[in-house]
């Protein structure tokens, strides 16, 4: 019986361990992808005003420049594409 009560207080422990566990863990990883989405979307933010700014021709938008610079990148390296 004694047993019994040690096993049965020993699982309620480890319940209680684990699901603290979870919570942190839980808590740890929406932060980290919070900050990461936050990051990335400030890069991009800066990217695209920056190739806005110096990097488009006339009539251009941000979009076909980057694709254009991304084709001028890969003849560059001699990949067709």
């Amino acid at each position: 019986m004694a047993t019994s009560k040690l096993v049965k207080a020993n699982e309620k422990i480890a319940e209680k361990v684990v699901g603290g566990y979870n919570k942190i863990e839980e808590g740890v990883v929406g932060g980290y992808k919070t900050i990461e989405e936050s990051v990335v979307e400030g890069f991009n933010k800066m990217t695209d005003q920056f190739v806005g700014q110096f990097l488009t021709k006339d009539g251009e938008t941000v979009e076909e420049a980057k694709k254009r610079l991304s084709q001028e990148q890969r003849i560059r390296e001699g990949k067709n594409g």
